[in-house]
């Protein structure tokens, strides 16, 4: 956010797929987190799609997700309850190992 992203909390459940489209022509569908444990240790995979039918495909659920979401910004990341933050502490601290 410091930077300028824009972080969208999905709001109808649970989302693990991680979706990257470029120019709405080529994209990246998958389960694959983009960090060296993923790539190392996790069976984790994730499909490049060249086909734009497909790709606007992902794009237009990318919109569909977004309008189902809620923005995160700075105000509500500080107000944010302490007991999310002792599960982000704890997440921290077992990071390495996960």
């Amino acid at each position: 956010m410091k930077y300028g992203a824009k972080i969208l909390l999905y709001n109808n459940g649970f989302l693990h797929a991680k979706t990257i489209v470029v120019d709405q022509e080529v994209a990246s569908v998958g389960t694959m987190n983009i960090d060296s444990r993923s790539f190392r240790l996790n069976f984790e995979v994730n499909a490049i799609v060249y086909d734009e039918k497909i790709t606007k495909q992902l794009h237009d659920m990318f919109l569909y997700d977004s309008e189902v979401s809620t923005e995160l910004t700075p105000q509500r990341y500080r107000e944010r309850s302490i007991m999310i933050k002792l599960k982000e502490g704890i997440s921290r601290l077992l990071s390495p190992i996960l």
